[in-house]
C-alpha cells in the first residue's frame, strides 16, 4: 500500500518537502525507515554515503533499486530504527522521514540516533503527529486504538513527534509546522524540523 500512497503524496507536493528536508546534507548521513527510497533522488552531492535502514522486505527491495539510481552513494540495510548499524558517534546526521508514526519504540529510536551521531551532529525530521486541537486528538487516540495501525504498517497518528525528539535530549534548532495536504484531518498536521543534541 505504501509505494502507491507515497507516489500519490508526492506528486501532490511531498517531493518538494523531502527537498527541503535533505538541502543541505553533507557527508555521512543515516536515513532511518527509508521504505522505497523516495529521499535517494534528493540528497545533494555534499553527502559522500547515505546508509538506509528499511526493515520491511518488499520495501527494502524496492530501496535497493533507488539505491542504483540515486546521485551519492547509498547502501541499504534490514536493520531497524531500535539497532541502528553504525558505531558511536560514526555518523554526521540522521534523517526520519515519515516513519516515527510506525516505530515501535520512539524513545529507543532517538537514543539510537543520539549514539550514532559525531558531537555536533544533528536529526533531520519530517513527520505527522498529534493534532493542534483536543477533539481531533481524541479521534486520533480512537484510531491507534483500533483500525489504523493493523491498517497502516503499525502507523499511529496521535504521537507528539516534536516532544519526543525534545525528551530525547535534542534542541530543535528550525521547526516548521504546517498541514498537508492543507486540510484539518487526524492524518494532516506535519512537523519538518532540524535538531542537534543538547
Amino acid at each position: 500500500m505504501w509505494p502507491k500512497m507515497r507516489r500519490t503524496l508526492d506528486s501532490r507536493g511531498m517531493t518538494e518537502h523531502r527537498r527541503t528536508l535533505l538541502a543541505g546534507l553533507a557527508g555521512h548521513v543515516l536515513e532511518v525507515g527509508a521504505g522505497d527510497g523516495a529521499n535517494f533522488a534528493h540528497y545533494p552531492p555534499t553527502v559522500i554515503r547515505v546508509l538506509a535502514v528499511e526493515p520491511e522486505p518488499k520495501l527494502r527491495n524496492l530501496a535497493a533499486e533507488a539505491a542504483a539510481r540515486a546521485p551519492v552513494s547509498v547502501e541499504v540495510s534490514g536493520a531497524s530504527a531500535g539497532k541502528l548499524p553504525a558505531p558511536d558517534a560514526g555518523v554526521d546526521s540522521v534523517v526520519f522521514c515519515l516513519v516515527l508514526c510506525t516505530v515501535p519504540d520512539i524513545d529507543g529510536a532517538l537514543a539510537e540516533a543520539r549514539r550514532v551521531l559525531k558531537p555536533g551532529g544533528q536529526i533531520r525530521f519530517l513527520e505527522h503527529g498529534r493534532a493542534d486541537s483536543a477533539g481531533l486528538v481524541r479521534i486520533q487516540r480512537a484510531l491507534d486504538a483500533t483500525v489504523w495501525p493493523p491498517l497502516a504498517g503499525g502507523c499511529h497518528t496521535s504521537r507528539d513527534i516534536v516532544a519526543a525528539v525534545e525528551r530525547a535530549g535534542f534542541t530543535i534548532d528550525d521547526l516548521r509546522r504546517y498541514n498537508f495536504p492543507p486540510v484539518r484531518t487526524p492524518w494532516s498536521f506535519h512537523a519538518r524540523g532540524t535538531a542537534t543534541v543538547r
